[in-house]
């Protein structure tokens, strides 16, 4: 076959805009990490060997837990290091309601700098009764942005059933979401949004820009499986809640959790990592 030339000005505008196109190629990719309450146990007994052990079997990132919050600066320092190491990232923390607050928000927020963290989330929250408690919790989501952004993190939210179980006809992650700055994160828990009736993909194309991470839990509505459901196994409409949360939602990573399996900690993690990459190869 005979070989094609370029004029030389063609040629030198191709190769300076190759590096650019392949560096844009793999911005596309979306870090999956692990949310490390997945190998909870593990983690008691070897923290850094467990980290390692997420790496290896292929995550990119992490999501640590509240336990983090007991780290001295240094141990922070120094789980720092192993992530940069490993070339993996922490993009979010979970965390107590009470670590948001005014008395803890600025160890929450030297802790998470120090781990090269994105979003401070709040992993939970326990509002008095009502409506009114919601907009509570909305409030202390905007106090805690107003407090992290200066020093370039944002606010988020995890939710659990009790914010899609309508409370007098209205769901408590709405009053959320109307409540706080567009700035917070509303983290989508996919499992626990589907056991209480919901639809993930409907409430991330309600939220355009704001679904920046998902928790990808998969849950069964027959009896003795619920959570315990690898990814995949479940009701979960990965397709397309995949395609709503890259079009509509924002997304930046995506984050596999898991409550417990009938495998080991680590093969769990294992295995829904490799169904992850069976139906999103990307």
């Amino acid at each position: 076959m005979p070989s094609k030339t370029y004029p030389r000005r063609s040629f030198l505008a191709f190769s300076a805009i190759l590096p650019w196109a392949l560096r844009a190629r793999g911005a596309t990719r979306i870090p999956v990490g692990l949310e490390l309450y997945s190998v909870r146990n593990a983690l008691k007994q070897d923290l850094t060997g467990t980290v390692r052990a997420v790496a290896g079997i292929g995550y990119t990132c992490v999501e640590f837990y509240a336990p983090y919050f007991d780290w001295t600066e240094s141990q922070a320092k120094e789980m720092r290091k192993l992530l940069d190491d490993l070339g993996i990232h922490c993009y979010s923390t979970h965390n107590n309601s009470s670590y948001l607050a005014p008395d803890q928000i600025s160890r929450a927020r030297d802790l998470n700098l120090i781990l090269g963290c994105k979003y401070v989330v709040m992993a939970s929250s326990q509002p008095k009764p009502g409506l009114e408690g919601w907009k509570a919790v909305a409030d202390s989501l905007n106090f805690a942005a107003e407090q992290l952004e200066p020093s370039g993190l944002k606010a988020g939210y995890h939710n659990h059933q009790a914010e899609f179980t309508p409370d007098a006809a209205i769901r408590p992650i709405e009053i959320l979401a109307k409540n706080t700055k567009s700035s917070v994160m509303l983290q989508l828990d996919v499992g626990t949004c589907i056991e209480a009736g919901s639809d993930p993909v409907a409430w991330i194309r309600a939220n355009p820009g704001r679904i920046r991470s998902l928790h990808l839990k998969d849950w069964s509505p027959e009896p003795g499986k619920g959570y315990t459901v690898l990814f995949g196994e479940g009701v979960a409409d990965w397709k397309h809640i995949f395609e709503a949360a890259e079009s509509v939602g924002g997304l930046e990573y995506y984050l596999i959790e898991q409550e417990g399996s009938r495998f080991s900690e680590l093969d769990t993690a294992r295995k829904c990592l490799d169904a992850f990459r069976a139906v999103h190869p990307s």
